[in-house]
């Protein structure tokens, strides 16, 4: 048995890529016989569960959904815990990464790193009043010198990975992706769906699910909108989850004239809810131009959804062979193209659909976390 300290600075009921990853992970090492333990921040009252030890914070003024960890709690729970685990794996560039660093090197143990987020595109929207060229430098420095703090990264694409050697990382890279755990997606009541929200049953119905944050480029979604109601009076647009961007979209939605067609469900229960949700559509589009991995494309994908996006950073590793999928060029007149091609061809969009379940599989859960447990044995292989 391998037993692993991942700490993080974000975890459920915090909903990211990040506590997504973490929590996929963990489940599916269980099965390679790597014992996985946490520790996270407490967003409140969280029940107490086996292996997670959450650390008290304080929320953030100008971004509510998070929290800042006390430092020395943070630092006394992962120093703790790394001394009967046999390597730590940092999950986020924060706190954790700071003190999972030091509980590594005081306990003599392998330390590995994933870079989970494009830092360098995202923290312009968030600190505004910097300038955008200084931001980008800063953030590429900090990812180079953590990077080449640890014993190895791994990254969620060939993008990133490139991107990583660009800023001068030289430790060793393991391109490994978020694997999807298909039981979760194996089924859903899409007409329940569609009524609970007074969504017409024979409505052409797209649908983004993810963060509603400015880096997504939902407003780009809001612009193919406008195209295709202009073609089909009574097209849905769904957008389902939170974040900081929702009200601003809210209003560009009203200014459009869309505020029937775009419906802001905002975040879905994961596993009755968001299936049910996945299964009411017909097309699932994505237009984020800074994705590490775009993890929603292969949720939608496992659910048989065909899946329409821009190809840029690291969903490009997932819609190259386009299979399940289409490319669409970066206009929204030329996006809604393809979206409208497949909206009124039945047999393309279960042709696309059958494909994407199909090619989901290889990105199962199961096959991802055994290539992880591989390396975490090789980096306990290379100690002395």
């Amino acid at each position: 048995m391998i037993r692993v300290l991942m700490a993080s600075d974000v975890y459920f009921p915090r909903v990211n890529g990040v506590s997504t990853s973490i929590a996929t992970f963990r489940h599916a090492l269980a099965a390679q016989g790597v014992e996985v333990r946490l520790v996270v921040p407490r967003y409140g009252d969280e029940a107490e569960a086996p292996g997670i030890v959450r650390v008290p914070g304080r929320r953030l003024p100008f971004d509510p959904e998070d929290r800042l960890v006390q430092a020395r709690a943070m630092r006394a729970a992962v120093l703790r815990e790394a001394a009967d685990c046999d390597l730590v794996h940092i999950q986020t560039p924060f706190l954790a990464h700071r003190y999972g660093l030091q509980a590594a090197h005081a306990h003599q143990r392998p330390v590995l790193l994933t870079y989970h987020t494009f830092f360098e595109e995202y923290l312009h929207h968030y600190a505004p009043f910097l300038p955008a060229t200084a931001l980008r430098a800063l953030a590429r420095r900090i990812s180079r010198t953590q990077c080449n703090a640890v014993d190895a990264v791994v990254v969620p694409s060939t993008a990133m990975r490139d991107r990583l050697a660009g800023y001068g990382v030289r430790t060793s890279m393991e391109i490994l992706p978020t694997g999807i755990p298909l039981r979760d997606f194996a089924a859903g009541d899409g007409l329940h769906f569609r009524r609970l929200y007074d969504i017409p049953e024979h409505a052409p119905m797209a649908l983004y699910i993810g963060r509603v944050a400015h880096e997504k480029n939902i407003g780009f979604l809001l612009e193919v909108a406008a195209q295709l109601r202009a073609q089909r009076p009574n097209f849905v647009l769904v957008i389902a989850g939170e974040g900081p961007a929702t009200p601003a979209l809210q209003r560009q939605a009203v200014q459009f004239g869309l505020a029937g067609t775009v419906r802001f469900v905002g975040y879905l229960e994961r596993r009755k809810r968001l299936p049910d949700c996945y299964a009411a559509a017909d097309v699932f589009v994505f237009a984020s131009r800074t994705e590490t991995q775009g993890l929603v494309l292969l949720e939608a994908m496992a659910t048989g959804l065909p899946v329409v996006a821009l190809a840029a950073m690291g969903t490009t590793d997932i819609l190259a062979p386009e299979r399940g999928a289409r490319i669409a060029p970066d206009t929204p007149a030329a996006f809604a193209a393809i979206v409208g091609d497949v909206l009124a061809d039945d047999r393309l969009r279960d042709r696309l659909g059958a494909e994407a379940r199909g090619y989901a599989a290889e990105w199962a859960d199961d096959l991802m976390a055994a290539r992880l447990a591989a390396l975490y044995r090789r980096l306990l292989g290379s100690r002395p």
